[in-house]
């Protein structure tokens, strides 16, 4: 596909991981780092999953091309961001792997089987619609405000997805992580591991990285802080693998 077809004059398509080009809007919704931060934190050991809420199907372009998931599903809402991802994955070769579908997350009967899947991943929006200041930008109102979607109503999808031991792992607001350890419980997932997220070592997390498992017993390991850049305001070490794992 001819670049000049593939892309509008509203879009960029973007280089991410060194090998993988995505399309987004200039103006709308674009994805932020800790979007490729989650995939690093994923361990993969499943042939299969499901990305709620994908956006621009950042997540789910690195999972099959760099962790070894051979089939993704993609659920977003929105139809401008359903129809870049659908057009990224086309671009990057992956049509086979990995699927689009435009469905809301609250209502998948019918769409994705329910009990099937051995991972689900997530970065819902962060904020409930009263709190803070909500973008103009339809697409990145709705991506970062809990407007189409609460955090309950994520949980509550990946629950009916998962088969027993599956994982849910997620990217999520440090504020809220007591909120929503309590949905997980509430859902049926017991929180396994967390790692919270620092800008830098002196500063207070924004993030955390979750998984947690449908069922079954056990602790939550509280894993070492993940810290995104180092005193000179480079990446450390770690996060440059996450986000250049092709090398």
């Amino acid at each position: 596909m001819a670049i000049n077809s593939l892309v509008h004059s509203e879009e960029s398509l973007d280089t991410i991981c060194g090998v993988l080009e995505v399309i987004q809007a200039k103006r709308g919704y674009r994805f932020g780092v800790e979007s490729l931060l989650l995939p690093g934190f994923v361990n993969p050991e499943a042939a299969e999953m499901v990305d709620l809420g994908c956006g621009s199907g950042v997540i789910s372009l690195v999972m099959v091309r760099f962790c070894g998931i051979e089939k993704a599903w993609g659920v977003e809402i929105q139809a401008g961001l359903a129809d870049r991802a659908r057009r990224s994955v086309e671009h990057n070769g992956f049509s086979k792997s990995i699927e689009i579908v435009k469905a809301d997350l609250k209502a998948l009967d019918g769409v994705l089987p329910a009990g099937k899947f051995e991972l689900v991943v997530s970065n819902p929006p962060y904020w409930p619609a009263q709190i803070g200041q909500v973008s103009r930008e339809e697409e990145k109102a709705l991506g970062k405000h809990e407007i189409a979607c609460s955090a309950s109503d994520v949980v509550a999808a990946a629950a009916r997805l998962l088969k027993p031991q599956g994982r849910f792992c997620l990217v999520f607001s440090s504020e809220r992580l007591f909120e929503l350890l309590a949905l997980l419980f509430g859902h049926g997932l017991r929180p396994a591991r967390l790692r919270m997220v620092h800008g830098r070592v002196e500063l207070a997390s924004k993030n955390c990285l979750v998984e947690a498992v449908r069922g079954g017993s056990g602790r939550m390991v509280v894993e070492p802080p993940l810290i995104v850049y180092d005193k000179s305001g480079e990446y450390t070490g770690e996060v440059k693998g996450m986000l250049y794992p092709a090398g």
